[in-house]
């Protein structure tokens, strides 16, 4: 979920595509019966994990910046 709420079409696009293209392969009954916490394990999304966001990005390049390797002796 992000601020503007849920992407329905991405959601149903990966829900009911194939599981050869990377979808869950369910049929529209499947997938509209289960529980947005089903739906969230069935592709592996943890409770609780952030979305990378270009905010987050952000502020992970912050607190962990890029150093050059140190000089081999």
């Amino acid at each position: 979920m992000n601020a503007r709420g849920l992407d329905w079409p991405g959601l149903i696009k990966v829900g009911l595509g194939p599981a050869r293209l990377g979808g869950l392969g369910l049929t529209p009954a499947q997938f509209w019966a289960l529980t947005p916490a089903e739906l969230a394990l069935m592709l592996g999304i943890e409770p609780g994990t952030r979305a990378m966001s270009r905010d987050r990005l952000a502020e992970l390049a912050a607190r962990y910046p890029d150093r050059p390797a140190p000089p081999k002796a």
